[in-house]
């Protein structure tokens, strides 16, 4: 008897699937959202560009005194902890969504949960490659401004320059917009745009590592650099 009634629930799931091909994806789709939502969850273990913004903020705020590597190793979770006792959070030492939010992090947790990093790039190397583009290139032509951000990706894959994006924008001296504070500037849809298209590959700066204004700029070496093209106000250069 209750072999007969596992082969009727088995035919009853096999014909549900075949007859609401509908609610088989939903049941996909869902499956696909949690795995999202879990990947946006940071403890203890995780690794990369997400990891080494949070100890980067939580370092600037004197809660972090490591090494910012992004390994969430036991230092990074005591910070964390302390961060969250500060603010009122569960003290867990998981960066979820409510701690994202208090650090000021909720853009790159909707960026996670929601799919919209691009190249495989974590959400917070979106959201800072934005805001470069947003501080050192606003008012200049879409093009230019996906050129700055390629750039930056230059520059990380290059092996005279550091291998993250956060290491290369806030290498010392290395842009103006970290300097004088624009960094900190939110960044508007056009930047947002042109680092996906950036991070998608699209370079109209032909490889180049430098860009300048040669209206503005100071350095007499940055004139030695072999200019590639010019896009509005910038030259880019390698």
């Amino acid at each position: 008897m209750k072999k007969q009634l596992l082969i009727g629930a088995l035919a009853l799931a096999l014909t549900f699937g075949a007859v609401c091909p509908a609610a088989a994806a939903a049941c996909a789709s869902a499956s696909v959202s949690e795995e999202a939502v879990l990947a946006a969850v940071l403890r203890q273990g995780s690794t990369g560009g997400e990891v080494k913004e949070v100890q980067r903020r939580l370092k600037n705020w004197g809660y972090y005194s490591g090494a910012v590597d992004g390994i969430f190793g036991s230092g990074t979770r005591k910070a964390v902890i302390s961060f969250q006792k500060k603010n009122g959070l569960t003290a867990d030492g998981i960066v979820g969504k409510a701690t994202y939010k208090a650090l000021g992090m909720t853009d790159s947790y909707n960026a996670l949960v929601n799919g919209s990093s691009s190249g495989g790039a974590s959400s917070s190397d979106l959201y800072l490659l934005a805001k470069t583009i947003y501080a050192e290139g606003r008012g200049e032509p879409y093009t230019g401004q996906v050129a700055i951000g390629a750039v930056i990706l230059n520059r990380v894959r290059s092996s005279s320059f550091p291998n993250t994006v956060a290491g290369v924008v806030y290498q010392p001296g290395a842009f103006t917009a970290v300097s004088d504070g624009q960094i900190n500037l939110e960044p508007n849809q056009t930047a947002y745009n042109a680092a996906r298209d950036a991070l998608g590959g699209w370079d109209p700066s032909y490889g180049s590592l430098y860009y300048y204004n040669p209206a503005i700029a100071t350095s007499s070496w940055i004139f030695s650099r072999p200019t590639v093209t010019v896009i509005g106000n910038h030259v880019f250069a390698k």
